[in-house]
């Protein structure tokens, strides 16, 4: 695909947590590779009164403590260091700008700017950066979640941007589209032949997506009591994943092909009305339990005071097309559950007919497992024969059939996913980031289930830490003869 870097990078928000974890080892990694573009210069801007040479210390301590023993090599270290700048902003105030574009100068060879703070800060960061020049056709724009609370502050925001910068220079991260193995489901679809003419109502019971964490509140208490499971993890991940898992084939692998084909996905999602929201959804919140052999708080009890936010939520949704009517797609999402996990399930409907008897006769569907983290791999459950004489009937077992990308790339380094989404956002490539019409349909679909606990006055369910949730999730899938995959 033809590429257009920019020479300069402009990263907001540069102290923060994001930035020092993930932002600037990613940069380290592409520079150390020799994929960032020669030349290209790394402007850091935050509040305080850091100049270039202590917001170097800086960086040079996040990369210290957070780069891998293997990819420290002071050669690349100092010449990395040597990209990096700093210019102190404070975004709500606007006669701070001027001094930033100073410090910037020249953009005609182009800027990507990585806006990694509060969505409240949006829209005075956008104004600033216009009202001194930093807006122009030669410069684009990276926006870090959450992009609002629902629809209606989700279109502010966008309408806020798109007032200054139109939808083909405005990059919309959602950092699971960066992971390797979320592209590879891309790959395991359109680039294999047995999986798409089974990939559909009438070879596919149901859809199983699950990311559940391990750790609690951690440092995230004041932003999780705005969000909640719903807002956090489904209004984005999860369905993103979605849309990859349900998506007709694009005709190109470019932003604009794969993006549409997301978007009629979103388009297509059955609306859980007020009526359906009991029956289709569950809702709950971790006390107090014991994850990996350790006692741990619940989440009142870390909070502090009592909360009526959601750290679970498990919902069956459907898509009303013609690939995947009747085919119920399981999300489920949550903190301080049983193991940290974030995968697809796929259960393909059973054999028609089994010729097998007795003790040989107990089929169980195939189903393919794609697992993002911790471990990366594919997996398909099938059925075979066990060994042995057959004197009373075949005996069959369910093995797997592994592809563990971990192991078969052993000799490739596994990326940050923000590695590949900064230099997409450098490069100008949009396809691995979320249009505008995504985002407002997923909120749209969010907000209804939100309605529908309003009406309902349905309060989450406690459920012991380092489970898999409350009872009511289990019964969400065993209605329909469906079980989690747990294993």
């Amino acid at each position: 695909m033809e590429r257009n870097p920019v020479g300069k990078l402009l990263l907001f928000g540069a102290t923060g947590d994001l930035a020092k974890r993930m932002l600037l080892p990613s940069l380290y990694g592409l520079h150390a590779d020799g994929l960032l573009p020669a030349g290209l210069t790394i402007t850091g801007s935050a509040r305080g009164d850091l100049d270039d040479e202590a917001f170097r210390a800086v960086t040079r301590k996040a990369l210290d403590e957070f780069l891998p023993d293997d990819r420290k090599d002071e050669a690349a270290l100092s010449s990395f260091l040597d990209r990096i700048f700093f210019q102190p902003v404070d975004l709500s105030d606007q006669s701070t700008f001027q001094a930033l574009a100073d410090k910037i100068g020249d953009v005609s060879g182009g800027l990507a700017i990585y806006l990694s703070t509060a969505p409240s800060l949006f829209e005075p960061a956008v104004k600033g950066l216009q009202s001194v020049g930093l807006a122009g056709d030669t410069v684009r724009i990276g926006l870090e979640k959450p992009l609002g609370y629902d629809l209606e502050s989700s279109r502010e925001i966008n309408d806020t941007v798109a007032s200054v910068f139109p939808e083909d220079r405005i990059f919309r991260i959602d950092h699971y589209l960066g992971k390797e193995t979320v592209q590879n489901i891309l790959a395991l679809r359109f680039g294999n032949s047995m999986f798409e003419p089974i990939w559909n109502a009438q070879g596919i019971d149901n859809v199983q997506i699950t990311i559940a964490e391990t750790v609690g509140l951690e440092d995230r208490a004041g932003y999780y009591e705005g969000a909640g499971a719903l807002r956090d993890m489904v209004a984005n991940h999860m369905l993103q994943l979605v849309a990859l898992i349900a998506m007709e084939p694009p005709a190109l692998y470019d932003g604009t092909a794969i993006r549409d084909e997301k978007a009629k996905v979103f388009r297509s999602l059955r609306q859980i009305s007020p009526d359906e929201v009991r029956q289709n959804t569950v809702t709950g919140q971790y006390e107090e339990g014991a994850v990996g052999g350790k006692v741990v708080r619940g989440y009142d009890d870390e909070l502090g005071y009592d909360s009526g936010v959601e750290t679970f939520v498990a919902i069956k949704a459907h898509i009303d097309n013609w690939r995947w009517q009747g085919v119920p797609f399981y999300l489920r999402t949550g903190k301080r559950m049983a193991k940290r996990r974030s995968e697809i399930a796929i259960q393909f409907k059973p054999v028609p007919h089994s010729m097998f008897s007795g003790r040989g006769g107990l089929l169980q569907p195939n189903t393919l497992i794609i697992r993002l983290q911790p471990e990366e791999y594919v997996q398909l459950l099938v059925m075979t024969k066990e060994p042995g004489l057959d004197r009373e009937g075949l005996r069959l077992r369910e093995v797997p059939l592994n592809l563990s990308l971990d192991a078969e790339f052993a000799g490739k380094r596994r990326r940050i996913a923000y590695e590949r989404l900064l230099l997409d956002l450098i490069e100008d490539d949009q396809t691995l980031f979320v249009r505008r019409d995504e985002v407002e349909a997923q909120w749209k679909w969010i907000d209804a289930i939100r309605a529908g606990w309003t009406a309902n006055q349905i309060k989450p369910k406690h459920y012991a830490a380092g489970t898999w949730g409350p009872a009511g999730a289990i019964a969400l899938t065993e209605r329909d003869n469906v079980t989690w995959q747990d294993d």
